[in-house]
């Protein structure tokens, strides 16, 4: 039995394949997904909770140095706190153990964005006024005291989430993880059981953006940052497909807007065209998460878009679970700050089932 996600985000489809001992590929255009992948995968940490505490003493004690190639880096960070965060960065940057390279690495990531002027609330890298508040008060006090706390606790955080997923006994498969990459390009080389994964939804979100300021500090650069976000979907331009769905129609005549009619058609002969040519590898199932997601408060059936477009390339829809999003909205907000309209999140996720 092989799995495979085209649009991994963080690789949860792999880490619960692991446990089901089934084999596994994943694809993401963020590199972040090898960085979380490998740390989630390292297996049961050998080290002792004193040889952890001694390692955070290691990174304080640091004389190596990084910091970013980042035009806009004294934009988001303030002078003072560089220093601090340069000999982190340096430290973890030259660790050649593995265990404790990636111990570090996403805690290190996390307390790096709360000492930023960036809200951490907020999925997308923006100033706020709790994020300025959050900085007058940290340089107020004893910042680095903070700092190496924070980082302390999301490192022993880790280590404890790493235990608990080893009683869950995964088990040793075969598999393939494919970050940075385009999945609109590339090619899937042999046959898999079954496509489990969440495309983008529409224009709610932009993973490059959103982890810009994350990978900066894991030392790509700002081309191949920008690289990277020219190809997001729905931003990027694809080749116009022929949408065999009478609701895709529907709802586009809906939209006014040029802009938005464009985004609208880009979104879906991307995902479209990925799926229908990518299920020609796939021996049994789609299972594809997606969410109405709205272009002007018009929510987009995007599921069922999907389906009756995938009918045509002799796919039969099994069936739809609808689940309420209760735990994942971080904040709501009446007004879109983006567009100055009104504003809701999306309430719902649905799970197509799809049968070759």
């Amino acid at each position: 039995m092989k799995v495979f996600d085209p649009f991994a985000g963080y690789g949860t489809v792999g880490l619960v394949a692991k446990i089901y001992g089934f084999n596994y590929e994943l694809w993401d255009l963020n590199p972040m997904l090898e960085v979380i992948h490998n740390t989630a995968t390292i297996g049961k940490p050998r080290l002792t909770i004193t040889e952890l505490i001694e390692l955070i003493e290691s990174v304080k004690n640091s004389n190596r140095e990084f910091l970013p190639n980042w035009n806009n880096l004294n934009y988001w960070f303030p002078n003072e706190f560089l220093p601090v965060l340069s000999k982190a960065w340096g430290f973890v940057h030259s660790e050649r153990r593995k265990e404790n390279k990636y111990l570090l690495l996403i805690p290190l990531l996390k307390v790096t964005r709360y000492f930023s002027w960036s809200d951490e609330k907020v999925h997308k890298l923006y100033r706020s006024k709790y994020s300025r508040q959050k900085i007058e008060n940290l340089l107020k006090g004893n910042w680095k005291n903070i700092f190496y706390r924070m980082l302390q606790e999301e490192v022993l955080s880790l280590y404890n989430k790493l235990f608990e997923y080893e009683k869950l006994h995964p088990k040793k498969v075969e598999y393939k993880v494919k970050s940075g990459i385009d999945t609109l390009t590339t090619e899937l080389n042999e046959k898999v059981d079954i496509l489990i994964t969440s495309p983008p939804y529409l224009q709610a979100q932009e993973y490059i953006r959103s982890t810009k300021l994350e990978l900066f500090w894991l030392g790509y650069n700002e081309a191949y940052i920008k690289n990277l976000s020219d190809k997001e979907i729905p931003y990027r331009e694809v080749p116009k497909i022929k949408v065999y769905s009478s609701t895709f129609f529907e709802y586009r005549k809906k939209i006014k807007e040029k802009h938005l009619k464009f985004i609208y058609d880009q979104y879906f002969y991307a995902i479209l065209s990925c799926f229908s040519r990518l299920g020609e590898k796939v021996k049994n199932y789609m299972c594809i998460f997606v969410g109405p997601a709205k272009v002007r408060n018009i929510p987009i059936p995007i599921d069922e878009i999907i389906i009756e477009h995938l009918r045509e390339f002799g796919w039969k829809h099994e069936v739809t679970f609808i689940d309420r999003i209760l735990s994942r909205v971080m904040f709501e907000s009446k007004i879109n700050p983006a567009s100055g309209r009104g504003d809701s999140r999306i309430k719902t996720e649905h799970l197509v089932v799809l049968k070759k």
